[in-house]
């Protein structure tokens, strides 16, 4: 039994595959018997919604949709297969550190987003729902940031922003193994030519830049929570690097 696959995997990738599942099994649960989504407590909201909650910061990256089983599926085999690769190169503990950094720094970008769209988000909600032009939309949220009440309607609606999965830590994890493993050959689902993992981590980063600006959160996927992933690991890299924390690993 000792030497049985589930044996093999890491210690820290093996757990948080479980906490992952555990917490997935769990929000079906919560929903059932409560009527209510675990969502709203754990997921990631903007920091000025009401329902926002610091401890999100890291909540957020252990939950995933309840409607497809195919978020929680390919971010966990994600994990699995690169993850399981870099814990055993950098040991446990960094491995974990790391991980969770990337994470939260993730959810920081995801913040920013917020940050920057929320209002323009807002008024064209407003200019849809009162048939009026933008400028005015824009007056209307003018109003009602200078009152209690106001300020009540913008957090309820700040509260819809939601953002759950671990795909910003797993892209950080990619870039992690694309730096450490430059030259890996990987193979692509209809492409059957092998891609070195740097040039496939650069590709996947490109595409989340491009399809994140043009079209925003209106496809339903956080893409700077993806970038945030891949940047906040590339300066965590870099540093080990540069320390020499990396020397004798990879090729």
């Amino acid at each position: 039994m000792s030497n049985s696959f589930f044996s093999r995997i890491p210690v820290v990738t093996k757990n948080l595959i479980i906490i992952n599942f555990i917490i997935w099994l769990a929000m079906f649960v919560f929903a059932s018997k409560f009527g209510s989504s675990l969502e709203s407590l754990l997921g990631l909201h903007y920091f000025k919604a009401g329902d926002f909650n610091p401890a999100q910061l890291v909540t957020y990256m252990f939950m995933h949709s309840r409607d497809s089983l195919a978020h929680i599926f390919f971010n966990m085999f994600s994990l699995f297969m690169f993850g399981s690769v870099l814990e055993r190169t950098l040991g446990s503990a960094r491995f974990l550190f790391y991980y969770i950094s990337v994470g939260i720094g993730a959810a920081l970008f995801q913040e920013l987003t917020w940050a920057l769209t929320w209002e323009d988000g807002l008024m064209k909600a407003i200019a849809m729902s009162y048939h009026v032009d933008f400028p005015e939309a824009r007056m209307m949220i003018a109003q009602l940031q200078a009152s209690p009440e106001g300020m009540e309607q913008i957090s309820m609606y700040l509260n819809r922003f939601v953002t759950i999965g671990a795909s910003g830590a797993i892209y950080g994890v990619l870039l992690a193994f694309g730096m450490i493993y430059p030259n890996m050959p990987m193979y692509l689902m209809f492409i059957p030519v092998p891609i070195k993992a740097k040039y496939m981590v650069i590709g996947m980063g490109v595409i989340e830049l491009l399809i994140g600006l043009t079209s925003g959160q209106g496809d339903g996927v956080a893409h700077f929570v993806h970038l945030g992933g891949m940047l906040i690991g590339l300066a965590i890299i870099l540093y080990w690097k540069k320390k020499g924390l990396l020397d004798g690993v990879g090729y």
